[in-house]
């Protein structure tokens, strides 16, 4: 982040220099980093058979009650590293030989990103650069990363104001990641795989379907089909577990019922949208890395 700025690079418009103090998201000027490995859980046109780059990002914009990652979104676990440390992590994952960098919850270090991309594209990074974000942003901001980023993966979190509000601290969402993948869209396009059904560029949704769907999932596909149509892909996510704090939050203190995940995928069958991926509904902690 240059000297002096005040963060406005996503919705919550903190105002604050982060080289002396801190906005919502707990962030100072320089990117902190809790994990970087070739990850094999993601949808299979990311991990494919060598895995996915991953780099897991500290902290976060949200305030997920129920988030599965809350041991770094939320406690902030991690190591502040340099722009370069960052890029050199980058090119590395690219040297074992993983289909592309994944970058876990960005947003709050965008800018910071940006310069470690265009560094590390000096020192010979080649392979795609996954944008791997919760869709709370601003689309002023993503235009910076037009070009550079490959391969946009958001989340649809919620159509629901009320249920933003409440569970994530941000009623706001919703206006938000609408207008933030629409400008992902323009930018990449629906998703293009390879010969061998290895993701190469475009646009990939995902939507994790909530007890009650509480989230308004359904009606997140149907805007999903007529704003982008359906043949946009999307990853309908059956892996809801109750974590960190969602025993305190009523319905989200138990797993996502069978019934409840038929009603979304009936909704989905009526959309039209055919590309993508769906979980079997198999709740379980397998599906989070151990972090540091």
């Amino acid at each position: 982040m240059k000297p002096n700025m005040l963060c406005k690079i996503c919705p919550r418009k903190c105002g604050v220099n982060r080289e002396v103090e801190k906005g919502f998201c707990r962030s100072g000027e320089n990117p902190i980093v809790n994990l970087a490995m070739p990850h094999y859980g993601e949808e299979p046109c990311i991990s494919g058979s060598r895995g996915s780059g991953t780099i897991f990002f500290s902290n976060c914009n949200l305030a997920c009650v129920y988030c599965q990652n809350h041991t770094i979104s939320q406690e902030g676990r991690g190591k502040v590293i340099s722009i370069e440390e960052l890029a050199q992590m980058m090119l590395e994952l690219q040297d074992k030989h993983v289909h592309n960098v994944n970058l876990v919850t960005p947003t709050h270090f965008t800018l910071q990103i940006r310069d470690a991309i265009l560094f590390a594209r000096e020192q010979g990074l080649r392979i795609p650069i996954v944008w791997n974000s919760n869709a709370y942003e601003l689309p002023e901001t993503l235009e910076l990363m037009d070009g550079l980023i490959d391969i946009y993966m958001p989340d649809l979190r919620y159509t629901s104001a009320d249920a933003a509000g409440r569970f994530s601290r941000a009623s706001d969402y919703p206006q938000y990641a609408r207008k933030a993948i629409l400008e992902m869209y323009r930018q990449v396009g629906h998703l293009a795989v390879d010969d061998d059904d290895i993701a190469r560029k475009g646009l990939l949704i995902r939507l994790l379907v909530l007890p009650e769907d509480i989230g308004g999932i359904g009606d997140g596909l149907r805007w999903i089909a007529d704003a982008l149509g359906s043949q946009t892909h999307i990853s309908l996510m059956s892996q809801y577990y109750p974590v960190y704090r969602a025993n305190e939050f009523p319905p989200l203190d138990r797993s996502l019922l069978q019934d409840e995940y038929e009603k979304v995928l009936e909704i989905l069958s009526e959309t039209g949208l055919g590309n993508g991926y769906v979980q079997e509904l198999r709740p379980s902690r397998e599906w989070t890395p151990s972090f540091r």
